[in-house]
């Protein structure tokens, strides 16, 4: 049991980042608007926990323009993934073992 908690990653203990990661793990990318919007947060909000998973190096964020207006572009890892993999999987078993 103590080994399944070791998997437990701190970072994506906020519902938030599991919310990014989880809607990265299933798209190629997402738009900053398109993650406020499935999240429900504010633009303050989620930029604070983007910046959390940046620092890890769990996401990769790519800006350009399209026309004259910014786009900013998020993406996970590969770090990234297999972190979140690794989370999902020591939650699953800790369930299994409840």
């Amino acid at each position: 049991m103590k080994n399944i908690i070791l998997n437990i990653n701190k970072v994506f203990d906020h519902r938030i980042r599991l919310g990014i990661m989880s809607v990265l793990m299933v798209n190629n990318h997402a738009e900053f608007n398109t993650l406020k919007e499935l999240l429900g947060v504010t633009d303050g909000n989620l930029a604070s926990h983007i910046k959390a998973l940046e620092k890890e190096s769990f996401i990769l964020i790519e800006k350009q323009f399209i026309g004259k207006k910014p786009n900013t572009k998020y993406k996970a890892t590969k770090k990234g993934k297999e972190a979140f993999k690794k989370h999902i999987e020591a939650l699953e078993k800790l369930i299994k073992n409840s």
